[in-house]
């Protein structure tokens, strides 16, 4: 793990905090590599029951770092090798740029997002991976990169069908323009404005760590893969899911707690 990104886990909750401050957490090739290393220990981490994901100094992520264009205009080799860089594939359908917000919405935890400052470009679109987003009043987001001659390619097309309607998604994506934050509130952008987003962040998460670690996964799992399908598969997956857990050490230690008005007990995935 490298300082560009920072994971600390404690209670059950990661705190993930993109660390390039003096640059806006802007994304260079090693920030690329860096994000997908922390996203990484959401899904090896048994620990981990929720994630709060957040950028260090005045902005949560400018999206992407100028230096990266400087180096793709050099020479068509230094314009491939960039380009070689950012779609590398490992076994799934992201390559590696997209991996940076898809990550977080396919990790088997929730992820929070802190927002404040700018969240352009790239950095849009990686908090759009997020699951729920608190954003500070001065956020500002957007979908900027028509503004330089081309398509968001983060993941976008698999985060923003779930919160805006097909005629906003193409306003923002043509226009580039940028949403401050009550807007973003009003468009379903961002889950809600605070004046502290990363203190209203941890508060959710502490509630959410203090419940059933397998039913916080299955919950996630049920919503990603049953909202947008036919039905019968939801209905099946809601069945399936919910045979996983009725009659679970978790199931019964969460009655129990309910009926003897304590704090539940649970131990963390795979213990």
């Amino acid at each position: 793990m490298t300082d560009l990104v920072t994971v600390t886990v404690a209670d059950g909750i990661a705190d993930v905090r993109f660390n390039r401050p003096d640059k806006h957490n802007s994304l260079t090739l090693d920030m690329f590599s860096a994000i997908n290393e922390a996203a990484r220990a959401l899904y090896t981490d048994p620990r981990i029951r929720v994630a709060v994901l957040s950028g260090n100094g005045p902005s949560f992520c400018a999206g992407l770092d100028f230096s990266i264009m400087q180096e793709m205009l050099k020479s068509p080799d230094a314009a491939r090798a960039v380009m070689d860089s950012l779609l590398a594939r490992d076994a799934g359908p992201d390559n590696r740029a997209q991996r940076t917000a898809c990550a977080w919405k396919y990790a088997p935890v929730p992820v929070i997002a802190a927002l404040h400052g700018v969240a352009f470009g790239g950095g849009c679109q990686i908090a759009l991976g997020a699951d729920i987003r608190i954003a500070a009043p001065d956020t500002r987001m957007s979908v900027m990169e028509i503004k330089y001659g081309l398509v968001p390619d983060m993941g976008l097309t698999q985060t923003l069908p779930d919160l805006v309607r097909i005629d906003v998604a193409k306003e923002l994506t043509l226009t580039g323009r940028v949403v401050e934050a009550r807007e973003a509130e009003r468009l379903g952008l961002v889950t809600q404005v605070a004046e502290d987003p990363l203190a209203v962040a941890f508060a959710m998460a502490r509630g959410i760590a203090a419940r059933s670690p397998q039913a916080i996964r299955a919950s996630k799992r049920l919503l990603n893969e049953a909202w947008r399908a036919d039905a019968r598969t939801g209905l099946e997956l809601e069945e399936a899911l919910q045979i996983t857990l009725l009659g679970s050490a978790d199931n019964v230690e969460a009655v129990n707690a309910a009926m003897q008005k304590r704090a539940p007990v649970f131990a963390d995935v795979g213990a």
